[in-house]
C-alpha cells in the first residue's frame, strides 16, 4: 500500500465548523508553517496559537488569511517573568504554553511535520473535526465496551454492560494516530528504519482507568477547563538531561489524575499523516536516560494514589509534584527539579488563569 497525504483540493471545509469560538489550535514550530495550505479548509475558522521554539530574533511565516497569535522566548519571559522556567526551550514541549495562555475551552495541538490524511476511501479525514466529536462524546473508563465507543453512529453497548455504567463520564482528553511514520523511540526507528504504519483501524477507546499509555502530542485535543493544568510537558530540551519524553510524561500525569477524578481518556481516531521521520541518533541522545529511567517511572505513575481532598487539578498536580520529588529523585536528581517546575508551572498558570469567585478573582 502507497501512502500519500491529501492535498489541499481533496480537503473539503466543513459547512459549519464546530466550536468555532471555543477552541484553539496550538503549534510549536522552528520553521515557515507552509504545512498549514494543507490544513487550510479544516483549520482557518479558528484561532491559532503558535509558540516559536529557538531563536526568537527569526522571522516565522503564516500563510496570509489564518487568525493567529505568535509567541517567541522573549516573549514567554517577558509574560512569565521568573517563572518562564518551567517552559522548555529548543524542544516541543514549549507548546504549553500556548495551552496556558489561550482562553479557550478546548485545545488542539499538531506538529508542523503532520499533513492531512486520506482514509481508506481516499477522503482526507478532518481530524479537528473527529477531536471534537471524540470530546464531546462521553468515555465508559470503568468497564470496556467490546464494540469500542458506543456513543459512535453504528454502535452500542454490548449485552452484558452494566446499566449503572451507561452514562459514562465527561472526555477530558482525544489522543490520535498517525499513519506513515509512527511514533516510535530511537532504538525501534533503528532496527526498523523503513517501517510504515499503512493500518486504519476505524476505532475510537476508552483508556481503561488504572491503565497508563504513551501520549503522543503531536495530534492531540483536549478540554482545557477539566484537564488543562495538568497538561505541563515538563522540563525538556536545552539544558536538560533529557528529550522526546514531554508528552509522555503529561501523559503518565494526565491519567493518573483523569481516573482519580473520574474523567475519560480516548485514544484512536482521527489519523494525520506523519510525514518526516527524525533523526533515530539524535533522538537517542536525548531519550537515553528516559529508556532507562522509564522502568521506575511507569511503576512509580501506577502505585500514585492521591488523596480524597485533591478534589482539583491543581490540587492532584500540586500532589503529584510533591511524590515525584519524594520517590524519583533517587532515580536521578533532575526529578527533583522538575517536582519544582511542575508547582511552577501550576503558580503560572493560575496567575494567568484566575479563578473567579462570586465576582472577584482569586
Amino acid at each position: 500500500m502507497v501512502l500519500e497525504p491529501a492535498t489541499a483540493t481533496q480537503a473539503a471545509a466543513p459547512a459549519m465548523p464546530q466550536l468555532k469560538d471555543e477552541l484553539d489550535i496550538v503549534i510549536p514550530t522552528i520553521r515557515n508553517l507552509d504545512f498549514l495550505e494543507m490544513w487550510r479548509p479544516f483549520f482557518q475558522p479558528y484561532h491559532l496559537i503558535i509558540v516559536q521554539d529557538g531563536d526568537p530574533s527569526k522571522t516565522i511565516k503564516v500563510p496570509p488569511g489564518f487568525d493567529y497569535e505568535l509567541y517567541n522566548r522573549n516573549d514567554i519571559n517577558k509574560i512569565l517573568g521568573p517563572k518562564a522556567s518551567c517552559i522548555s526551550f529548543k524542544d516541543s514541549a514549549c507548546r504549553c504554553f500556548g495551552y496556558m495562555v489561550s482562553k479557550k475551552k478546548y485545545i488542539f495541538t499538531i506538529d508542523d511535520d503532520c499533513f492531512v490524511a486520506k482514509d481508506p476511501s481516499g477522503k482526507a479525514v478532518n481530524a479537528l473535526e473527529q477531536h471534537i466529536k471524540n470530546l464531546l462524546c462521553p468515555s465508559t473508563p470503568f468497564f470496556f465496551n467490546t464494540l469500542y465507543d458506543p456513543f459512535r453512529d453504528g454502535a452500542d453497548f454490548v449485552r452484558g454492560y452494566p446499566f449503572s455504567l451507561r452514562e459514562g463520564v465527561p472526555t477530558a482528553v482525544s489522543h490520535g494516530l498517525w499513519l506513515n511514520i509512527p511514533d516510535y523511540d530511537a532504538p525501534t526507528q533503528l532496527v526498523k528504519p523503513l517501517e510504515r504504519n499503512t493500518r486504519f483501524v476505524d476505532a475510537v477507546l476508552t483508556i481503561p482507568k488504572g491503565t497508563l499509555f504513551p501520549m503522543c502530542g503531536m495530534n492531540l485535543a483536549f478540554d482545557r477547563d477539566l484537564i488543562g493544568p495538568a497538561m505541563y510537558f515538563g522540563l525538556m530540551g536545552d539544558g536538560q538531561p533529557i528529550g522526546r519524553y514531554d508528552d509522555m510524561w503529561a501523559g503518565w500525569c494526565i491519567k493518573v489524575i483523569c481516573d482519580h477524578l473520574g474523567l475519560g481518556v480516548k485514544t484512536g481516531l482521527p489519523y494525520i499523516y506523519h510525514s518526516k521521520a527524525s533523526n533515530p541518533f539524535v533522538n537517542l541522545r536525548k531519550e537515553y536516560k528516559g529508556i532507562f529511567w522509564q522502568e521506575e517511572i511507569i511503576p512509580f505513575f501506577q502505585q500514585v494514589v492521591l488523596p480524597k481532598d485533591c478534589t482539583t487539578v491543581q490540587k492532584c498536580y500540586i500532589e503529584l509534584a510533591k511524590q515525584v520529588k519524594e520517590k524519583l529523585s533517587k532515580v536521578d536528581p533532575y526529578f527533583d527539579k522538575l517536582g519544582d517546575a511542575m508547582v511552577t508551572w501550576i503558580k503560572a498558570w493560575d496567575e494567568l488563569n484566575p479563578t473567579v469567585l462570586n465576582g472577584k478573582a482569586t
